[in-house]
């Protein structure tokens, strides 16, 4: 076969030199980076040997259960200690200067009870106007004294006298005032008690009670600086733990007074702070000791059940006390007061009613109708802000400032 390629013979026997084509260029490989050098680690840090782990430290006392009497006086005394406001050289009061001489009480009484009295009496002469005593009126004489909250049993009374006496005669609205008055003041006058301080009960421990915004605070207030006047001393237990407020109102009494205030942190269990206060109080001789407490509705049970905790932590103490436990009613709750008092009297043992706010309210006649159904002894009562608008309570002085005859 005859290969028809041209030049293969002088290719075979070396006669033509084949022309060597240059190599292809090599095929670009991408250039890999370097890798960079391995960081060099510090040498180590020798480290301390771990300490053996610490149990951890024990938590505040839980609080005791209710009813577990058992337990409550010494979780009482593993509570935190209280913190002790005293008292010393406390800043000067400045009080603006009135003019003219300070009213007296039964003026102040009258001016506070206006608008009890304006209601009661402007009604009754709107009735009587010099005519002839007949059923009708005395029908309608009734329901101006019911409405008036006098209760009625203390309406019946008075519409029964005047029935007696003055049926079928002519009568003025002077006459049926000074019936209103008489009838008011036999009411009043077995009630109308002092509270009395028993010398041989060192401390003598007041319990403040009520509902919220009845004004125990500023009546656990008052009463500490008219016991501070009579040269008594006085400790303060700030036990309405709900309210710093209230903590640090009672403070400022405390300076005011120059009373110690034993007092914890909002929040705190108020029956370890009434336990301390006890406590403390007996230790130092005093003469006083008044305990506030935090406002609470007669209808919460849980409520009412702290309050009866407190009282059995109290006796933990001093089996005797609470030596009075005081109810401050604020008059302006009308018909409430009443449920208030059949309640609290039931589950924290009563002793006695403070009534405040009578200058605030058309219904002071309540008072009568409280006094008239319970028979517990009103100490107090309120118609103002200051100290000396809290004064004892007088039967007479009341009947005729609220029937208007003087």
């Amino acid at each position: 076969m005859t290969d028809n390629k041209p030049g293969f013979f002088k290719r075979l026997f070396g006669l033509e030199t084949p022309v060597v084509q240059p190599p292809a260029p090599p095929e670009a490989v991408p250039e890999t980076p370097a890798p960079a050098p391995a960081p060099v680690e510090p040498p180590p840090v020798p480290q301390p040997a771990a300490e053996p782990e610490q149990a951890p430290l024990p938590g505040p006392p839980e609080t005791t259960p209710d009813y577990v009497e058992e337990i409550e006086e010494q979780a009482a005394a593993e509570a935190p200690a209280p913190t002790i406001f005293v008292a010393i050289d406390p800043p000067a009061i400045v009080e603006v200067p009135v003019e003219g001489p300070r009213q007296s009480w039964f003026a102040r009484l009258t001016t506070g009870l206006k608008r009890s009295s304006d209601q009661l009496t402007g009604s009754i002469t709107s009735v009587f106007t010099k005519r002839k005593l007949d059923n009708a009126t005395l029908e309608e004489l009734e329901d101006i004294l019911i409405q008036a909250d006098l209760g009625m049993e203390t309406a019946t009374a008075i519409t029964e006298t005047l029935r007696r006496d003055r049926f079928d005669r002519d009568v003025s609205g002077d006459d049926v005032r000074a019936v209103l008055a008489a009838e008011v003041e036999k009411v009043l006058e077995p009630v109308a008690r002092p509270l009395v301080i028993d010398a041989s009960r060192k401390p003598f421990v007041i319990l403040m009670i009520g509902v919220n915004g009845s004004g125990k605070t500023t009546t656990v207030g008052k009463l500490a600086q008219q016991f501070a006047d009579q040269g008594k001393s006085v400790m303060l237990a700030a036990g309405d733990t709900f309210r710093a407020a209230a903590i640090e109102q009672l403070q400022v009494w405390g300076q005011r007074t120059n009373a110690t205030v034993i007092s914890r942190p909002a929040g705190s269990d108020a029956s370890g702070l009434a336990f301390d206060a006890v406590t403390q109080a007996r230790a130092e001789g005093r003469d006083i000791l008044i305990i506030d407490t935090a406002g609470r509705l007669q209808n919460r049970e849980e409520l009412m059940g702290e309050l009866e905790k407190v009282i059995r932590v109290i006796k933990k103490v001093d089996p005797t006390a609470p030596h009075a436990t005081l109810l401050t009613l604020d008059a302006t709750t009308g018909q409430n007061a009443l449920k208030q008092v059949e309640i609290f009297g039931k589950r924290a043992g009563v002793t006695g009613l403070v009534m405040t706010k009578l200058d605030g309210t058309a219904r002071g006649g309540i008072l009568v109708a409280i006094a008239k159904r319970f028979g517990l002894p009103v100490h107090f009562i309120g118609v103002g802000e200051s100290v000396g608008d809290l004064e004892p309570f007088t039967a007479s002085e009341f009947a005729r400032a609220i029937a208007r005859t003087d």
